[in-house]
């Protein structure tokens, strides 16, 4: 088998925060989804079955949960301090795509969820 690639994902997992350039959003706060997309070599999980040959997803969310705690005013902040803390935490990852969406954001119009998608490689 030649393996072409390899991609771990984590889709809509749920946080209550308090990010918002409002001084409203920082009071109300509101929920957000984060999607994550790792390429790693998970090469000896596949082969060994094995939890040291990949990510742990576990750990992955919980520095996602850790980096939602902390306020921010812009998104992108958030994207961005997620991809810097996953890199620092797991150096087998190649790169990676964090999406963090806004559910019911207050813009002038009906809308399901703002958000902002960043993509980072080593």
């Amino acid at each position: 088998m030649k393996i072409k690639e390899q991609t771990i994902t984590l889709d809509s997992l749920r946080f209550y925060a308090y990010h918002g350039a409002e001084p409203q959003e920082a009071i109300v706060g509101a929920w957000y989804t984060v999607d994550i997309s790792i390429r790693a070599d998970a090469t000896l999980a596949i082969l060994n079955d094995n939890l040291n040959g990949t990510i742990n997803y576990a750990k992955v969310t919980e520095i996602i949960k850790q980096q939602m705690q902390i306020r921010s005013a812009l998104l992108e902040h958030v994207a961005g301090r997620i991809a810097n803390a996953l890199l620092n935490g797991f150096p087998a990852i190649n790169s990676l795509t964090v999406k963090v969406c806004k559910q019911n954001p207050p813009v002038c119009a009906p809308c399901t969820a703002s958000g902002f998608s960043l993509t980072v490689e080593r």
